[in-house]
């Protein structure tokens, strides 16, 4: 008989080396594109987004309410270093998110410098997308002076998946309204 024929177990011996190399570099191709595909759905966070817009723009979306337009308008470092002028009254504050509650979106710190705050959202009446860090947003609401307990500060640390959050005495925003630019 013709020895092309022949199956055997020896016949993986008498195939061509470029057949061979051939299948080991399309499962070694496809293994790589395997991992990489892997690798990228790890990479992209799953975004949470717990309320509906109030207000959509071209440039942005708003949460809460609508930004008041009456609200006296400080920059987030002013606030921070003035609070007593600025405690229990309407501000308008546009600052940038260093972290977001990735659990719900249920708070934000915004930093100005090598100072942080905290902004939490009126009544727990709203949450922004958990996408939202790294951007700068324009917000209104009202500094507060709080008290937080250890355990309080531990639970918004787990949160934020950061340690910025610190027990003790801190400044808080209350926020009514905040607008995330779309890009």
């Amino acid at each position: 008989t013709d020895s092309r024929l022949r199956y055997t177990a020896d016949s993986f011996y008498c195939t061509p080396k470029w057949i061979l190399t051939m299948n080991i570099r399309s499962a070694a191709s496809s293994i790589a594109f395997a991992v990489l595909f892997l690798f990228a759905q790890a990479a992209v966070a799953e975004v949470t987004r717990l309320s509906e817009t109030v207000e959509v723009t071209d440039d942005a979306e708003v949460f809460g309410a609508p930004l008041d337009a009456d609200a006296r308008s400080a920059s987030l470092q002013t606030l921070l270093d003035n609070p007593a002028d600025y405690l229990d009254t309407s501000v308008r504050v546009e600052a940038r998110i260093s972290q977001v509650c990735q659990k719900k979106g249920c708070f934000m710190i915004a930093s100005a410098g090598d100072r942080a705050v905290r902004i939490s959202f009126r009544d727990y009446s709203f949450f922004v997308p958990t996408d939202t860090s790294g951007k700068t947003v324009t917000l209104t609401g009202t500094l507060v002076e709080r008290v937080l307990s250890e355990k309080q500060a531990a639970h918004f640390r787990e949160d934020a998946g950061s340690d910025t959050i610190q027990a003790g005495k801190v400044y808080e925003i209350v926020a009514d309204a905040v607008s995330i630019p779309r890009s």
